[in-house]
């Protein structure tokens, strides 16, 4: 079952300016993720801090659609490795034990916005679902490059790369289920649970 994502309905009445929109998505995603990893805030005994990119990646992922999440995600990530200041408090490079979110934040878009085209988006439920899947594979690439990049074990990496950040993830879960199925309900295209 594939199904329209919230981009979709942006009008194009031809290809050339469907093309033009999805250049303009794929661009201004990767620049809102950056302004959003620029909300920041260190946590203690973490080399890593709570910032809002993962929220505004999985929100793209779930607009989007997975083609153009993960084309705004590349383009952030590979402008960020090529010196774009733009990662979490202004970094870019591929060195700091961070980056491992950012490359499990890429994946988490692509499949969040998979998730959507299947309407994960659409009611509380399926975008509390939707939403910690990508949360879990953000992790599940993010704290196994932390621990190989600072030398903790796999333990001191779910402390200080897991832990911390559990709560503040189900808050911008909450913020995702209220506005995602209220987008879809302004529209007039919501589903059921």
């Amino acid at each position: 079952m594939s199904t329209a994502v919230l981009a979709d309905l942006l009008p194009a009445s031809t290809v050339p300016r469907a093309r033009l929109r999805d250049v303009a998505l794929v661009t201004g995603g990767a620049v809102l993720t950056g302004i959003a990893a620029q909300i920041a805030v260190p946590v203690p005994g973490s080399p890593v801090p709570v910032t809002g990119q993962t929220f505004a990646a999985l929100l793209i992922g779930a607009s989007f659609g997975p083609g153009r999440a993960l084309a705004s995600l590349l383009l952030y990530t590979l402008a960020g490795m090529a010196g774009m200041p733009w990662f979490s408090e202004g970094t870019s490079g591929w060195g700091m034990p961070s980056f491992g979110y950012v490359l499990g934040m890429t994946a988490a878009a692509a499949l969040v916005g998979a998730l959507a085209r299947r309407g994960g988006d659409r009611t509380l439920l399926r975008t509390a679902g939707t939403m910690a899947a990508g949360t879990a594979l953000t992790y599940a690439v993010g704290v196994p490059y932390l621990a190989l990049a600072t030398g903790m074990s796999a333990a001191e990496a779910v402390d200080a790369g897991l832990v911390p950040f559990l709560l503040g993830d189900a808050l911008k879960a909450a913020l995702a289920m209220g506005a995602l199925p209220a987008a879809w309900y302004v529209l007039g295209r919501g589903g059921r649970d």
